[in-house]
């Protein structure tokens, strides 16, 4: 008998949004505002043409915000000056929202940052070529009121922007390290629709064939900016297009790809029956390894309240005693695609009792209750001998793969796991250390240097890398056996995710087998 339990992963990317309801008597009566926010005239259209009256925007007459159109690099839709603004009152929730007036030609005088009040009573909010846009204004409804003030571009993820369409339309978006899917040419342009790819989901990129930029050459990996449209596909769904304003909307963040040659899949950190040798981390190559030849090392860290040394990790992976313990895998070889594991010497799928899986590829299974090697790079394992080589207190544990069997505090990771935030972690601090903690490495969740602000974030918890995975709380039995498959696509090709991990919590049984946690929501590689 198995049981699932879906959770979302905290890439940072997904918000839940939790309203309260007021009573009528809660509201203080006050005289309507004569300008309405993009958020609630957005809420106007309901799919056909709409006449904008105050009735229907509740007093309101005028849109104020700041354009976010640059015409200058003929790449936006011809006439349209595209506002966006914050909603001036409400509950917390995130209102920024934008909105595409049609007022002809003289959109283009207007440039990024311009503040504007637009009078909007008598316009017609209507799709036209499947962008939501304001017609019937003309530009002398447009008053300019200030220049140069600031714009809100936050970071966009793909796969929600192609879940809310409506709700990012005519705002403007930073796609961050965006690569092309399928990879470009080297005699590629920009001009056209490509497809680009964030690490969560894949988004078109349009560039007008008489665009200023049109004929530059795409970089390998790069962030972003523009203004985010819609067309309407063949079934009549909204499908989201990004569109770069000038050729300063594109900063190159890398040429080449670093592939990292093996990926954290999933593991169990709390199997039925007893945790001591019973524990254990998947894996799967992206491509074919020797390991006596090309040694990699995998640390895992423990941060249970108590667990010495206290404090934050100073020596990062390298700590040692009960908080990090390292196995070196100097041995055996895997193809690209193969699953393998590292861990107890038990093998077998759920603690005592279990499915054997002792002719799965395993890679390195060790004793590690008994296992007392203090950290040394040349040992097999580090650490002190432990029970739990993956932690359940509920503070964080995690676990990261090293190329070689060196590993210091300086030593980056090439892939990297974390459950929960609890315990000392981390401790911000000047350059160039910039702290002390858990380093990390550019995965589908992580980035050594933040891709946006380019500032230094090497470590868990700094800027931000706070994405961790949920830890699962057991139920009435201690013995529920959760193995966490993570999911995702990486492709070898890209060099990259291509869709970031999302954990499954699946519930072993004592006859669960090694399909189950190798099919099904397993991690894909291309």
């Amino acid at each position: 008998m198995k049981k699932i339990l879906i959770n979302c992963f905290i890439i940072g990317a997904c918000a839940a949004v939790l309203m309260g309801c007021k009573r009528d008597s809660d509201y203080v009566a006050a005289t309507p505002s004569i300008y309405i926010a993009n958020f609630d005239l957005r809420k106007i259209y309901t799919g056909t043409d709409v006449t904008l009256t105050t009735e229907n925007m509740r007093g309101a007459t005028y849109l104020r915000g700041q354009v976010i159109s640059d015409h200058s690099g003929n790449n936006m839709p011809a006439g349209l000056l595209v506002i966006q603004n914050l909603r001036k009152t409400g509950n917390g929730i995130d209102s920024l929202r934008g909105m595409s007036v049609n007022i002809g030609a003289d959109a283009a005088k207007y440039v990024p940052g311009d503040s504007v009040h637009v009078k909007i009573e008598g316009g017609v909010l209507k799709r036209v070529n499947g962008i939501l846009q304001i017609t019937g204004v003309s530009a002398s409804d447009v008053t300019k009121i200030a220049s140069g003030k600031p714009i809100m571009a936050p970071r966009g993820f793909a796969n929600l922007i192609a879940a809310l369409p409506d709700r990012y339309e005519s705002t403007l978006i930073n796609i961050v390290k965006g690569t092309y899917n399928p990879l470009l040419g080297p005699n590629d342009i920009l001009a056209g629709d490509k497809i680009l790819n964030d690490g969560s989901s894949d988004i078109i990129l349009h560039t007008e064939a008489n665009a200023t930029f049109a004929n530059i050459k795409p970089p390998f990996k790069g962030n972003y900016l523009g203004v985010l449209f819609n067309r309407v596909g063949q079934d009549g769904k909204l499908i989201p297009e990004h569109r770069l304003r000038t050729a300063s909307d594109l900063i190159v963040r890398g040429s080449t790809a670093d592939v990292p040659e093996f990926v954290i899949t999933g593991f169990i950190n709390d199997p039925a029956g007893t945790d001591a040798n019973n524990e254990y981390i998947q894996f799967r190559a992206t491509k074919n390894i020797n390991f006596a030849v090309t040694p990699f090392s995998v640390i895992t860290t423990n941060n249970a309240g108590s667990a010495p040394p206290t404090g934050a990790p100073v020596n990062g992976w390298a700590t040692g005693q009960l908080r990090t313990y390292k196995i070196n895998l100097t041995s055996g070889s895997v193809v690209k695609g193969e699953f393998f594991y590292v861990g107890g010497n038990k093998k077998l799928i759920n603690s005592t009792s279990s499915t054997s899986m002792a002719a799965s590829k395993w890679i390195s299974a060790i004793d590690y209750n008994k296992a007392s090697d203090r950290f040394n790079s040349g040992s097999t394992t580090t650490g002190t001998a432990t029970t739990n080589l993956l932690a359940n207190s509920g503070n964080a544990f995690g676990m990261a793969v090293f190329r070689g069997i060196e590993v210091t505090l300086n030593t980056i990771p090439i892939d990297v796991v974390f459950v929960h935030d609890g315990g000392s972690l981390y401790q911000a601090g000047p350059a160039p250390s910039y702290g002390v903690g858990y380093r990390i490495g550019d995965t589908d969740v992580y980035d050594v240097i933040e891709p946006v602000s380019g500032t230094p974030q090497p470590y868990f918890l700094a800027g931000t890398n706070k994405q961790k995975f949920t830890y699962v709380t057991p139920g009435v039995s201690n013995d529920d056996g959760y193995f966490y498959i993570l999911g995702g696509t990486f492709d070898t090709v890209q060099g990259k995710w291509v869709n970031a991990r999302s954990q499954t919590i699946y519930q072993l049984s004592k006859t669960s087998t090694v399909a189950e946690i190798e099919g099904g929501n397993a991690t894909v590689i291309k």
